[in-house]
């Protein structure tokens, strides 16, 4: 360690340490916040419980329609050509730069009443936005892009030698995929995977516009943190316990999420 150190320009440690103190204070100050002898019953109200289980389910459903959508795609984007995959990895990545609201006004527009399909859709007697399915629409759209990127690098990385052994020693196409191609990547899988549902469980602007505010259809946690800071729905000490509750849950995905990778690559 002290070798490593040596090797650091003294001068990056003021960034480096400026950095650091941007990423943490703003967290140790909604700390400082926290009315820690109320926070139980904050979190067991009606008013928090609510949108934080409507979260969980909806980011649960989110996150395995990603694992259905997102690793397929992810192994036609590695294992395609050089200029394809580079076209579908940008496809990919445009929802990661999107701000979030263009996202809502993007879903809108495809699923939307006079959308593209919204109208289809209603004909046939679905509708889509500000529904609790429009959530999960929602949080897929912005979540589907963590787990393609994280397995298609892991597939990348992984190569195909081990898949053409397997091949011409007679394995078909789905055995190959399930024995072979899926234990590789299981680092990158089960990091995609964890990160999608952190996404899901933190979309904001998406949700917005697309599934609305609707408490118990469509106000997740981060709506009722909004609303409660617009002055309606539940109080500002709630909102600041289900910020602290997403904190906590990002930190123990995070912290399972490099447990698990560990043990895995050991």
């Amino acid at each position: 360690m002290q070798e490593v150190s040596r090797v650091i320009p003294r001068l990056l440690y003021v960034p480096a340490s400026i950095g650091l103190a941007l990423l943490v204070l703003p967290l140790a100050g909604l700390l400082l916040k926290v009315d820690w002898a109320a926070l139980p019953a904050l979190l067991l109200s009606p008013e928090a419980l609510q949108p934080l289980g409507l979260s969980l389910v909806t980011a649960s459903v989110s996150t395995l329609l990603c694992l259905l959508l997102g690793v397929p795609l992810a192994v036609v984007i590695a294992r395609s050509q050089p200029r394809a995959a580079g076209l579908l990895r940008a496809l990919v990545t445009v929802p990661l730069v999107l701000p979030p609201l263009v996202g809502g006004i993007a879903l809108l527009s495809l699923l939307g009443r006079g959308g593209v399909l919204g109208n289809t859709l209603e004909l046939a007697g679905l509708r889509l936005p500000f529904t609790t399915a429009a959530v999960v629409i929602a949080q897929t759209f912005v979540a589907l892009p963590f787990l393609v990127i994280a397995v298609e690098g892991a597939l990348r990385t992984a190569g195909i030698r081990y898949e053409r052994v397997a091949a011409t020693l007679g394995a078909g196409r789905g055995t190959v995929f399930a024995r072979i191609t899926l234990p590789l990547v299981a680092p990158g899988l089960l990091a995609g995977t964890v990160l999608s549902f952190a996404r899901a469980l933190g979309e904001f602007g998406a949700t917005a516009l697309f599934a609305g505010n609707q408490a118990g259809v469509t106000r997740t946690m981060p709506l009722a943190i909004y609303t409660a800071f617009n002055g309606s729905g539940v109080t500002t000490d709630q909102a600041v316990a289900l910020s602290l509750l997403l904190i906590a849950v990002a930190v123990i995905i995070l912290v399972l999420v490099g447990t698990r990778r560990a043990s895995v690559l050991s």
